[in-house]
């Protein structure tokens, strides 16, 4: 898979796909990072990207000229020449919310996937409506700016690819996953040697070499964890699921913004943790 990064800031991203699985799976030929560099595509010397908003108000706004060069370039080298086989991104703040259902989605289309990277006050709305096929902001929180979103989206989706993970079964228990523990439950928690810490004990069905037992105590603590956590990954709170991601057709720039999409329901806990206002069996844990 091949994902291509639209930006001003390009040595931003000299050292988040330096690490880790995404480099290994880089040096393994399975994905590609593309970055582009904004400044690329202006005319005038002094390189502009932006300019005042019309109607006034604070700060600058990317001008869509630039933007429509780049990504039309950039999406004329996809394979055959096919702007369906590149998936067009605008990462903002007023985008859809991107979870692990849309991450499932972009990892199974088997396409070149273009992130344009916002910058100061947004970008010119003509790019959402014309020529991005989705917007997608990671948070209701604001940025300053798409490339810490690019590298997010990126990781997620990386790990998903087939061969990019040593062991291919383990995204299917990550949290929101609809495999592994249960449709969009949180991951169980996790122990690991010592079996004994400071009086604190590792749970004794974990240690017992039965493997059916240890499959359901760790569905009922995801169960459990996802209830207390995060309530609103419960049935009583999920809507219905939404659409598929918007697929763009070859010469057509749809500016689509399909609605969000959520996991399914699953069901009560019955494990129960160790309260959290419990101490250590044996005196206070020290800084």
């Amino acid at each position: 898979m091949i994902f291509h990064v639209l930006t001003i800031f390009p040595e931003f991203f000299e050292g988040p796909f330096a690490h880790g699985v995404v480099k290994r799976a880089q040096d393994a030929g399975i994905l590609e990072i593309r970055i582009h560099n904004l400044r690329d595509w202006t005319n005038d010397r002094h390189q502009t990207v932006d300019d005042r908003p019309f109607g006034g108000g604070e700060g600058m706004v990317l001008k869509p000229e630039p933007i429509f060069r780049a990504v039309e370039s950039i999406v004329a080298r996809a394979p055959a020449a096919n702007p369906a086989r590149c998936r067009v991104v605008l990462l903002s703040a007023q985008g859809r919310l991107f979870h692990q259902t849309v991450a499932n989605q972009l990892a199974a289309e088997n396409r070149e996937l273009l992130l344009i990277c916002g910058r100061y006050e947004g970008v010119d709305e003509r790019v959402a409506e014309h020529l991005a096929d989705d917007e997608i902001s990671i948070g209701n929180y604001v940025l300053s700016g798409g490339e810490l979103a690019a590298a997010v989206v990126i990781d997620t989706v990386a790990r998903l690819l087939p061969g990019v993970l040593g062991n291919e079964t383990s995204a299917a228990f990550d949290s929101f996953q609809d495999s592994g523990h249960g449709e969009g439950l949180l991951d169980c928690p996790h122990w690991t040697r010592p079996a004994e810490f400071r009086g604190w004990k590792v749970p004794e069905v974990l240690l017992n070499g039965n493997h059916q037992e240890i499959r359901r105590f760790r569905r009922e603590a995801a169960l459990e964890k996802t209830t207390r956590l995060r309530p609103d990954l419960t049935a009583a709170s999920r809507p219905a699921p939404a659409p598929q991601l918007p697929v763009p057709q070859a010469g057509a720039s749809p500016g689509l913004t399909a609605p969000a999409l959520s996991p399914a329901s699953h069901e009560p806990a019955s494990y129960q943790p160790a309260s959290r206002a419990e101490g250590p069996p044996q005196g206070k844990i020290e800084n």
